[in-house]
């Protein structure tokens, strides 16, 4: 039997334990011994002792059981760091589970390993000062993106079969684009936020990074349905594994639009974007229709919404922590103490009005938008975030603020507006993956599923090879950002 951590699915592992092929303590061993030699800098924080007895107890019947899964950094587990990913927080431990751990403790995973994030998930790069740089596995000197880049880096790198992530600017959905991966936004509320639930700004889904459909459809199985710690969370759905491929998708209305009337995206990008829409067009039986959608920009308003919570975390410890925090999060603070007043507040409640608004109208006329999953591929694994697309500079024809927000303009929609989204892997673009993003109506998150299950059954998509102590990188230290 081979010593490399499991390659395949969640799914199968499971169906290996249960035949016996192998034990959930060799498969855990395995994923440890490849975290511990891997240059990813995926996982900052196992939990050997506890999860080898959860291993070694492991009731093989249930839906993940003795699978190892990693968990976000931003997400509560008992008795674990939580950080937060930032050195504010280096020394805080969490005293509770969030309640999607829970479920999956009870569908019996093991919790191997924390996976990294980006600063309190601010950005769609994991470089943070308490950790450095988590690479891409396709390219040791790009990114994973962020903020659930550890948790891409970790599946796509073969550490792990699966691990928990989160979106609330494409966090789940930008880094499985990167890094070669399925990732599903659900519909908000769809997995529950608590305990200790932020209600602002809105925009948050729970979720995974997986290497397959049935994986995600499973993982919603366990985790989905209402906790009265997230008031907004919504009623449990059943049947999303064994639901697969039983929804009736032809003639689905669809309007095809790489750009979303927003963002600037590279020629190659839209090329393979463009085929391979057509491809699933063609395959299910798609009808296409013109339908012009033209995305409001509010990138501003966007990132002010978001550092307001920020703030009220951080309380009377800002701002004397200000250097120990990352510069992406130093400069959204900044812009929000020095311009945020009563008329920002309405302009980002006007904008989200207006986002909502033109997602509705969309949604009257066709089922499903297909566009870019990011702008671009990969950019450095240390940032800073790129203002320039295909090497073509941004700055000069959109200005500062709209170059930067380029990089989220594509994901932020079904986040402020509360859609699921998904992005499958459909071709590289110099070697490294190109991400199609499909969204749909609120609730349907099955149709998408099963869209999912066609387009990788036509077109299954590769793993980068495994990596480990061999393969060397050039690494910064936490200190030098």
């Amino acid at each position: 039997m081979s010593s490399d951590p499991w390659q395949g699915d969640a799914s199968s592992l499971v169906d290996a334990f249960r035949s016996k092929q192998l034990s959930p303590v060799e498969a855990l061993e395995s994923s440890l011994k490849a975290i511990d030699d891997s240059p990813l800098n995926a996982v900052c924080y196992v939990d050997i002792d506890r999860a080898m007895e959860a291993a070694s107890q492991a009731d093989v019947s249930l839906p993940f059981g003795g699978v190892p899964v990693g968990v976000k950094e931003l997400d509560f587990v008992e008795g674990w760091p939580y950080t937060q990913a930032s050195l504010v927080y280096k020394d805080e431990h969490s005293d509770i589970d969030c309640t999607m751990v829970s479920r999956l403790r009870s569908a019996g995973a093991v919790l191997a390993g924390q996976t990294t994030s980006s600063e309190f998930g601010g950005t769609n790069c994991t470089n943070t000062r308490l950790h450095g740089a988590t690479r891409n596995p396709w390219d040791l000197s790009r990114t994973p993106g962020g903020s659930s880049g550890g948790s891409a880096a970790a599946v796509a790198g073969g550490l792990l079969p699966l691990c928990t992530g989160s979106d609330g600017g494409g966090s789940i959905r930008i880094p499985a684009g990167f890094t070669g991966l399925f990732g599903l936004k659900a519909t908000f509320g769809r997995i529950p936020r608590g305990p200790r639930t932020q209600i602002g700004p809105l925009t948050t889904a729970f979720g995974c990074l997986s290497r397959s459909v049935r994986d995600v459809a499973r993982f919603f199985d366990v985790c989905n349905g209402f906790d009265r710690h997230d008031t907004l969370s919504l009623p449990r759905v059943d049947g999303w594994e064994q639901g697969l491929g039983s929804h009736d998708l032809h003639g689905l209305r669809v309007a095809v639009e790489v750009d979303l009337g927003a963002a600037v995206v590279r020629d190659e990008v839209r090329s393979l974007v463009t085929d391979a829409a057509e491809t699933l067009i063609k395959q299910v039986g798609l009808s296409r229709e013109n339908t012009v959608i033209e995305i409001p920009n509010g990138g501003l308003e966007w990132a002010l919404s978001n550092s307001v919570s920020l703030l009220a975390g951080l309380g009377d410890r800002y701002p004397e922590c200000n250097d120990d925090l990352t510069p992406e999060i130093q400069f959204g603070l900044n812009i929000l103490l020095h311009t945020f007043d009563a008329s920002q507040a309405a302009a980002i409640e006007s904008l989200r009005s207006e986002m909502n608004d033109v997602m509705a109208k969309a949604f009257e006329e066709v089922d499903l938008v297909i566009c870019a999953t990011n702008p671009d591929v990969a950019f450095a694994a240390e940032g800073p975030l790129p203002t320039s697309v295909g090497g073509v500079d941004l700055v000069s024809s959109l200005g500062f603020e709209k170059a930067l927000v380029n990089n989220a303009v594509l994901t932020v929609p079904a986040n402020m507006a509360g859609n699921p989204a998904i992005t499958l892997p459909v071709g590289f673009v110099d070697g490294l993956p190109v991400g199609m993003q499909v969204i749909g109506r609120h609730h349907q998150e099955q149709l998408l599923l099963d869209l999912a299950l066609a387009f990788q059954r036509e077109k299954p998509w590769p793993l980068p090879p495994r990596l480990d102590a061999n393969t060397t990188v050039s690494l910064a230290s936490p200190e030098s950002r």
